[in-house]
């Protein structure tokens, strides 16, 4: 039997409690380290129940104009694999329950060598992984072997994945199963909460996982509409150009820590109040 994780520990609290999750998503090392370190540590406080932390790669071919940015400025600050490993750590060091997924593309993990990096991981407190260029077809790369050190291994499913695609995305599925909510890249556009239900109704005829729904949700209002329908919301565009709004000639200021985690505490009061 597979152990319960951070991951199932936290979705099956909120269960409990008659409630969806907020999922927030910011970029390792963004705008620099430490002011990366000082958002990653502020979030749980601010309302997020899980963070997906994106690890910085030089071609995010999903991603829109936001987290593109995002992306280079960390990298621009020198941020690397073993950096956000060690920020993980450093969260752990204060906070053992919050579940921290690593979201990024294989390349990054490749290079650092799949073996080291999940063991690297297991050890820095990382519950999860969504590694968005790798297939069900290619499980035996990282997939199959993160669950065999006892990472969940999270896989997307699109309003393009039907019926018959559904059962091979699921299969070695864990933790949850994130729905990216419309077609395109991340940050450019949202769907309609009706159209959230159909789809989360469908994924649950082939898997009784939690489904997270993300892509395009800005507001309070959003979350909430969301929240309604699903496990959970996820938010990440947002938040990442609440960092870039915040900058002065690219650079952290007293606002940015703010800035994020204001938004934040409106996103939860969302979720929260979705299904009072």
């Amino acid at each position: 039997m597979r152990p319960v994780t951070r991951i199932d520990a936290r979705l099956a609290k909120l269960k409990a409690e008659g409630r969806a999750a907020l999922v927030t998503f910011v970029t390792a090392g963004d705008p620099n380290y430490d002011t990366s370190l000082e958002i990653l540590k502020a979030l749980p406080g601010a309302g997020a129940d899980i963070i997906e932390f994106g690890m910085p790669f030089s071609d995010p071919m999903a991603e829109g104009p936001p987290i593109q940015a995002a992306t280079l400025r960390a990298l621009g600050n020198g941020q690397t694999m073993a950096k956000t490993l060690e920020m993980v750590r450093a969260f752990r060091a204060g906070d053992n329950e919050t579940p921290i997924v690593l979201m990024g593309y294989y390349n990054p993990i490749y290079i650092y060598g799949v073996e080291r990096f999940l063991t690297d991981a297991k050890t820095a407190g990382v519950d999860g992984l969504i590694v968005v260029d790798l297939p069900p077809e290619e499980d035996e790369e990282l997939c199959v072997p993160a669950l065999a050190h006892g990472v969940s291994f999270i896989r997307l499913a699109t309003p393009t994945s039907d019926d018959k695609r559904l059962p091979a995305l699921i299969r070695n599925t864990s933790g949850f199963i994130y729905y990216v909510s419309v077609l395109g890249v991340t940050g450019v556009k949202s769907a309609a909460a009706t159209d959230v239900a159909e789809a989360v109704e469908r994924i649950h005829r082939h898997s009784d996982l939690p489904v997270m729904v993300g892509f395009g949700v800005k507001t309070g209002d959003q979350a909430k509409a969301i929240a309604a329908k699903a496990e959970g919301v996820v938010v990440g565009s947002a938040l990442v150009n609440a960092v870039r709004d915040s900058l002065e000639d690219g650079k952290p200021t007293g606002r940015t820590v703010s800035a994020v985690t204001d938004l934040v505490r409106e996103l939860a009061a969302g979720v929260r109040a979705a299904r009072a």
